[in-house]
């Protein structure tokens, strides 16, 4: 198989410089990074990619049982840094991919030499001693809604995830993105993001960690990025002044001045 055309890879920034692979959350694709990649093409080789089910990539590769699972998306990571041969791999995740990121790195240690976490969460369900934001029933309901209408969902949830209400048309594109992604691939990576419990896996990182969110957000309350940080020994927290769950929309420039400042102390 082409994992190039698969994952819809492109490749940006300095030839012969560090490897930094910038890789979506749910219902996105790689456009969602496209004003932080000139800051970080001056110094990086920056590589982007569609999972399998969103934006370019060739859906025809896609099957439920695999992406029923962060460890497929995990896979298409594995597999785009075999096909490009990728070494010292600086892994940029947003949001469920944070935790897709604390996966392949756990599968393939030797391929990563760092990971940055924007806005992760390793679990959405409140549990006693742990708040994630979401109890089960909310949870239970946003997935119903979903399913049930998921072009009304997104218009509706797009505004809410993205924050900044100041600035609808940061919304906009965001409900623009989920309703160009499908709708059956779309709730199916949905509930095994919003179902998914990874605390666990935080403990398996072992390469230097950044974890970086944003002052508020719904989707990863303040609390869960202090839970990351503490559960990732030696990990780095910071707390970006912007709001909202996608940083690199609404804040690119503090976002890519936290994430080179970060990788910059790594060489």
């Amino acid at each position: 198989m082409d994992i190039r055309r698969r994952n819809n890879i492109s490749i940006t920034g300095r030839v012969d410089g560090p490897v930094v692979l910038l890789a979506h959350g749910f219902g996105c694709d790689q456009n969602m990074w496209r004003l932080v990649v000139p800051t970080l093409a001056k110094n990086y080789r920056v590589v982007l990619f569609d999972y399998v089910g969103s934006g370019g990539a060739d859906s025809s590769a896609w099957s439920e049982q695999r992406y029923s699972s962060l460890e497929g998306y995990a896979s298409d990571v594995l597999e785009v840094c075999e096909e490009l041969d990728l070494q010292d791999v600086a892994f940029v995740g947003h949001s469920v991919s944070a935790m897709v990121g604390v996966l392949a790195a756990a599968k393939a240690p030797q391929r990563f030499s760092s990971l940055v976490m924007v806005a992760p969460s390793p679990r959405y369900i409140d549990e006693d001693g742990y708040r994630g934001g979401f109890s089960a029933d909310d949870i239970d309901e946003l997935l119903e809604s979903l399913e049930s209408n998921y072009l009304g969902w997104s218009a509706a949830m797009a505004p809410v995830i993205m924050g900044n209400p100041e600035r609808p048309e940061l919304g906009e594109e965001l409900s623009t993105s989920f309703c160009a992604t499908d709708p059956a691939m779309a709730r199916v990576f949905a509930r095994t993001t919003f179902l998914s419990d990874s605390r666990d896996d935080l403990k398996k990182v072992t390469v230097p960690t950044l974890v970086l969110e944003c002052s508020q957000d719904v989707i990863a309350p303040r609390e869960v990025g202090a839970y990351v940080h503490q559960a990732i020994p030696g990990s780095r927290l910071i707390t970006l002044e912007a709001t909202g769950h996608c940083p690199q929309l609404s804040a690119p420039q503090a976002t890519a001045a936290a994430v080179t400042e970060f990788l910059g102390d790594r060489r």
